[in-house]
């Protein structure tokens, strides 16, 4: 069963880049951090990507890919929760 996850958009004090940011929810439970990336040191094909600030419990990893949109972020939370232990 898919999880119920939202965003909240949150501003993010990073160093005055990267600073549009979502709270991922899962089930109303805090899983993630997620930035647009913005900043003028990142690579021109990833600027207006999104990025994996910050995971929590399963989401916390630094392996996380760039997202091109909030909901495929979303997407990528769910399946990181739901996916069975191997």
């Amino acid at each position: 069963m898919p999880l119920d996850i939202s965003f909240l958009p949150m501003r993010v004090l990073i160093d005055g880049h990267d600073t549009d940011g979502n709270l991922v929810l899962a089930d109303h439970q805090l899983a993630a951090v997620i930035v647009r990336l913005d900043g003028t040191h990142h690579n021109p094909e990833h600027k207006g990507l999104w990025r994996l600030e910050a995971g929590f419990g399963k989401c916390s990893t630094r392996d996380a890919p760039l997202f091109k949109t909030p909901d495929e972020a979303g997407a990528w939370v769910d399946q990181i929760l739901t996916r069975k232990a191997a």
